[in-house]
């Protein structure tokens, strides 16, 4: 493709060099780079691309996009630009052929349940035969084929390569998560969204974001910036006190909640061990709810994904079809079979809020006991910490408080911030002995994950609901700079099958 096609829609400030240039393919990372090819110098939170361009140069490039001008670039085009990022997600659309141009295209963002709702939304579209492709945390799928998801968006050129190869393989629609870093990073500013759901907003992030304005203002950007672009609808959850403000932002945008006032709201709901049943009145008639998922925070999931659906004019007889057919999520309440008479669940609350929704699904299931394992992870934000640990201890009967993924940080380090949290609730931080035959509530900390989850199989009691939180679908842990495999799943069947004996 000429450079002067790839520019179309790009916003550019100099261009030094030919414009009939032919581009042969596109990178960011300039060990990639191959003859004929274009470098992308991002700027990053570790490392900044501008230092990578002469590396890129002698791989082959042709034509450099840059924020700044360094000496020594005659023998390539240079491209400068205000926004290496934003430009590369625009370029790559064009590169690709604009692939979602004509797809129906559902974004949704926020701290919780954005998994689970692609997922709802991935079996009503495939109910109306608008063949999804969905790129999210677990995965970047269609039909068959599943790839691996280091990001929950991929980086923009990522996107529109794997959007390009799910489209021609016959995706008619796509369901993407899109995080908060992708939108402050601009890598889903070359999407034709239809529809962007706004979820809820949660403390998380704040390493990056610094502060909770900054991280609303970063989901504001989908509904502000792109959605308008295609005359996209914004669905809005007003449970959320985050989305009663955006919903005053957003006038025209389709509600949704349990208050009567949404335009998607509950008319009965029935949530229980066996599922949520019910209807769900909308502005197109009635949807009879037969989902089986757990847990009353599901409840808004649902509605999200319903609403989504409404704002696609997706009639209710195929959302209600979609959603009977809807599979667990994997690593979200994902149930673990046993013969303990015991239920075992593994979810991936990673958050305080999370963490709270999901104990208090299992709290309405009235459990003897409730048995919560979590962990908080390395390099991320801190001041989380206290508040996971003051949640599982509060909610739990037993809290075990492990490692998730330590990461640079020492693991006892982290689950001394833990600590913090687990003495507000109580004062003595039993034994493992003590919690074997404890009487009453109370918390104990084992550092190993596979220890931690081994002793609480031992200890576990006909009628007990234990919760293995924070990693969910995951199967690795990071140690430093590394990844071992580590599977929560795993682990508890291991854990079974030994009869729960260390």
């Amino acid at each position: 493709m000429k450079l002067s096609q790839l520019l179309k829609n790009c916003p550019v400030s100099q261009v030094h060099g030919d414009m009939d240039l032919e581009v042969t393919g596109l990178h960011y990372d300039s060990r990639q780079v191959r003859h004929g090819d274009a470098f992308f110098a991002l700027r990053g939170v570790v490392s900044d691309g501008h230092s990578f361009i002469f590396s890129a140069i002698a791989n082959g490039a042709k034509v450099v996009f840059c924020e700044e001008l360094t000496e020594g670039l005659e023998s390539v085009t240079t491209v400068v630009v205000e926004n290496s990022r934003q430009t590369m997600a625009m370029a790559a659309a064009e590169f690709y052929g604009n692939p979602t141009s004509d797809m129906k295209v559902v974004g949704v963002t926020g701290t919780n349940g954005k998994t689970t709702i692609t997922y709802f939304l991935e079996a009503i579209l495939n109910q109306a035969g608008l063949s999804p492709a969905v790129v999210g945390t677990i995965n970047y799928r269609f039909g068959t084929d599943l790839r691996q998801a280091p990001h929950t968006t991929p980086e923009s050129h990522d996107l529109m390569k794997q959007v390009s190869d799910f489209k021609e393989n016959g995706a008619r629609s796509l369901v993407m998560e899109v995080s908060s870093h992708a939108l402050d990073q601009c890598r889903a500013d070359g999407v034709h969204f239809q529809v962007g759901v706004f979820t809820n907003l949660t403390p998380e992030h704040l390493d990056y974001h610094q502060d909770m304005e900054r991280y609303f203002t970063s989901k504001y950007r989908l509904f502000k910036e792109l959605l308008p672009r295609d005359n996209g609808r914004a669905v809005i959850n007003i449970d959320d006190a985050y989305g009663q403000r955006l919903a005053t932002m957003l006038p025209e945008a389709l509600t949704c909640g349990r208050d009567q006032g949404a335009d998607v709201h509950p008319k009965n709901l029935d949530v229980s061990l066996q599922g949520i049943r019910g209807q769900v009145v909308t502005p197109l008639g009635t949807v009879d709810i037969a989902s089986p998922m757990l847990g009353d925070f599901n409840v808004e999931n649902l509605l999200c994904a319903i609403a989504a659906a409404v704002a696609l004019d997706l009639s209710p007889q195929t959302i209600a079809a979609g959603l009977a057919k809807a599979t667990g999520v994997p690593g979200r309440l994902e149930l673990i079979e046993n013969d303990r008479e015991a239920v075992i669940l593994v979810d991936y609350a990673h958050t305080g809020d999370a963490l709270r929704r999901a104990i208090e699904a299992m709290q309405a299931l009235a459990p003897q006991r409730i048995l919560t394992i979590f962990g908080c992870g390395g390099d991320r934000d801190r001041s989380k910490r206290p508040v996971m640990a003051e949640v599982a201890a509060r909610g739990s009967d037993i809290a075990i408080a492990t490692s998730d993924n330590p990461r640079s940080e020492d693991p006892e380090q982290i689950l001394d911030d833990v600590r913090s949290g687990l003495v507000k609730v109580h004062e003595h931080e039993w034994s493992k002995a003590e919690a074997k035959n404890a009487i009453g509530k109370g918390c104990v900390v084992i550092s190993d994950r596979r220890e931690a989850i081994q002793f609480a199989v031992e200890i576990l009691r006909p009628g007990d609901l234990l919760l293995v939180a924070g990693k969910g679908h995951e199967d690795y842990q990071i140690l430093g700079t590394g990844r071992i495999h580590f599977d929560d799943r795993e682990e508890l069947r291991k854990a079974l099958q030994a009869g729960g004996k260390q």
